[in-house]
């Protein structure tokens, strides 16, 4: 019997996945690379997702089904995949996504090959719920440059974050921050992966993003798809909901008095400090979040209004019920 951990695990949250889960699955499983286990951590779905997970953990030994007690969120569930891994190499895996049968083996090939590499990924182009093809995914991000600055500069471009499932070097995952729970969390995780080291994007079309009404994009980010290469003009006001998706990171959150622009701001600064650069990068990358934040700032006043609405909400319902407790 082979103790040894795989050289691979792909961790796959859930949450009411029913629908998309067996093809994501199949896809999974039909990797030519085998040496693999894949960790699924449902979040507590209430529709047929745990009777389906666990029929194919039944069949293929190198599937774990977790089921959690209650709903923790879209972000601590992703951590939790991670944190149940054993591997060499990581990678998250969508319910709703699909990849060809050679993906995972040729990312795992140039991770061996380079270990200057710390994310391997491919090209991604869109399906619609019934798997068909609908449009390339060609923003290019200079995530490959040797300078980690330039790196910095790249990530802080309008991007759909779907590096994040490529494979990934798990001592690299181990060195920075969870994901967080608040909005374009896995883009500021993807921004310091690339500052620790280099991204390589494979030349092909291996990875399928599934688009439909169902998922957080389409939900928080309805332009989404217009961010789709590298001639796109976008303004402050095609950008997603980011109080709303901070409440979908993390439902505990909702009410609450949330500054979620400034914490975008924070988590870019904090970045910079979090590994060692030299002087001169550290300015690059405060230059670069000045330059992408740029013409943006009336969203940091929206957050302050919000704040206010929010309290003055609190205090007329406080109002409201001493009224009630006096008549």
């Amino acid at each position: 019997m082979n103790n040894n951990p795989p050289k691979l695990s792909i961790g796959l949250p859930v949450y009411n996945g029913e629908k998309f889960i067996q093809a994501a699955l199949d896809s999974l499983l039909a990797q030519t690379f085998e040496d693999f286990e894949l960790i699924i951590s449902d979040n507590d779905s209430t529709d047929n997702t745990e009777e389906i997970c666990r029929a194919y953990a039944a069949q293929d030994q190198r599937i774990r089904y977790y089921r959690n007690d209650q709903n923790i969120g879209c972000s601590l569930n992703f951590n939790r995949v991670f944190e149940l891994s054993t591997s060499e190499y990581f990678k998250w895996a969508a319910y709703d996504d699909l990849h060809a049968p050679d993906f995972l083996v040729k990312c795992v090939a140039i991770l061996d090959y380079n270990p200057e590499i710390v994310l391997c990924h491919s090209h991604v182009y869109f399906i619609d719920e019934n798997g068909n093809f609908l449009q390339n995914y060609n923003l290019k991000l200079n995530t490959d440059s040797l300078k980690p600055h330039e790196r910095f500069h790249a990530l802080l471009t309008k991007h759909l974050c779907y590096q994040c499932y490529g494979v990934i070097r798990a001592n690299a995952l181990k060195k920075i921050p969870p994901m967080g729970s608040y909005g374009t969390a896995d883009g500021i995780l993807l921004l310091r992966l690339g500052v620790l080291g280099r991204f390589y994007e494979i030349p092909e079309y291996l990875f399928f993003a599934r688009s439909h009404p169902e998922q957080s994009l389409s939900m928080f980010f309805p332009n989404y798809r217009l961010f789709t290469d590298n001639q796109t003009t976008y303004s402050p006001s095609m950008l997603p909901d980011f109080y709303a998706y901070t409440v979908w990171f993390d439902s505990s959150k909702k009410g609450k008095i949330l500054f979620p622009h400034w914490r975008i701001v924070w988590e870019y600064m904090l970045s910079i400090y979090l590994f060692e650069l030299s002087i001169y990068q550290r300015v690059y990358c405060h230059i670069s979040i000045y330059q992408q934040s740029k013409g943006s700032e009336y969203l940091l006043l929206q957050d302050l209004l919000k704040a206010v609405q929010i309290v003055w909400q609190r205090w007329q319902d406080s109002v409201a019920q001493k009224q009630q407790i006096v008549s």
